[in-house]
């Protein structure tokens, strides 16, 4: 059986969440293992999720309503032990300090763009996979 990685989505946009669904396919590079989602629409569902465990990669939508992915990314990096990487879509390439201060890995604009989007979550999945070694 091939292994899977498995890659959490907030966003309480449904369209979001597809587009990153999408932009992944089934894997987002040919060296990392098959992607299964958990989609999560509010920020206690994070937790929730993440306390469950298993999870090898978040992806956070930083224009999420109530509760941004930024302020989810701060919050999750300070409560839950061995945080997986946080993968950020934000606004605004000016917004790429923001991310830094919620202590996300990595960052991509919106709208996702499929090819960016695919290799930053592919490098988090390398590191992650690293790491687990």
């Amino acid at each position: 059986m091939q292994p899977t990685a498995t890659v959490l989505v907030y966003s309480d946009d449904s369209n979001t969440r597809e587009q990153v669904r999408l932009a992944t396919g089934r894997r987002p590079a040919p060296d990392v293992p098959v992607v299964e989602f958990v989609e999560c629409a509010t920020p206690g569902a994070v937790v929730k999720e993440l306390d469950r465990g298993g999870i090898d990669v978040c992806v956070l939508d930083g224009e999420a309503v109530p509760m941004g992915g930024m302020g989810v990314c701060r919050q999750i990096k300070d409560e839950i032990f061995d945080c997986p990487p946080v993968l950020l879509l934000i606004g605004r390439p000016q917004d790429a300090w923001l991310a830094t201060w919620s202590r996300a890995e990595s960052a991509v604009t919106l709208p996702v763009e499929p090819v960016e989007f695919a290799a930053a979550l592919a490098s988090l999945l390398r590191e992650r996979a690293a790491l687990n070694a």
